[in-house]
């Protein structure tokens, strides 16, 4: 995926049921159609970021991180350190950071948008992450790996995923997580 496919993705993207996603959308193609840098940590006040759900090969759960830097439950992601392909980077860090292998793109479509803030720290100024969030599916039977990078990794389910202190963007992705077992349930 390049810039020009990323920014095609995102105007073609429908978000007629994701109407809290609009804005995110307009300020991320304004991003790229305004700055160079824009997928480089080192690009401020704003950078991409692409991140992954992690689901159980039968969808009932999600596998998050308790990210050690911010000290939150998150999805895998990170910094695209100079790559404009934010699915890539979404897959690389969710297999750097699981140590899953094996894991399958749910769709090409990105899940969910969310631009948050990143507070300043280790000489880092204040920031926000522009980020485009995949599902992916882990192998029956996956077996993490805890990497320098998470305080803890830990299966859940959607309403243990409620249970914890969430960011309104992960309530979201948890929200979208349930409605598609919904779906699935009612189609299954």
């Amino acid at each position: 995926m390049t810039r020009q496919d990323l920014r095609q993705q995102l105007v073609k993207l429908h978000l007629l049921d994701r109407t809290e996603e609009e804005p995110f959308r307009q300020r991320m193609i304004a991003l790229l159609d305004s700055v160079d840098d824009c997928f480089h940590r080192s690009c401020f006040p704003a950078h991409f970021t692409g991140s992954a759900l992690v689901i159980s090969a039968d969808g009932a759960k999600a596998l998050l991180n308790h990210h050690r830097k911010l000290d939150r439950w998150l999805q895998f992601g990170g910094h695209c350190d100079g790559e404009d392909d934010v699915l890539g980077v979404a897959q690389r860090e969710a297999l750097e950071e699981s140590g899953i292998s094996g894991l399958i793109l749910a769709s090409a479509k990105p899940f969910d948008l969310d631009i948050h803030p990143i507070p300043a720290k280790e000489g880092e100024p204040a920031h926000e992450h522009y980020d485009v969030r995949y599902v992916l599916i882990a192998p029956e039977n996956a077996q993490f790996t805890l990497s320098d990078e998470s305080h803890e990794l830990r299966w859940v389910t959607p309403t243990e995923m409620r249970e914890l202190p969430l960011s309104s963007g992960m309530e979201r992705l948890a929200d979208k997580w349930q409605a598609l077992i919904n779906r699935r349930a009612i189609a299954g």
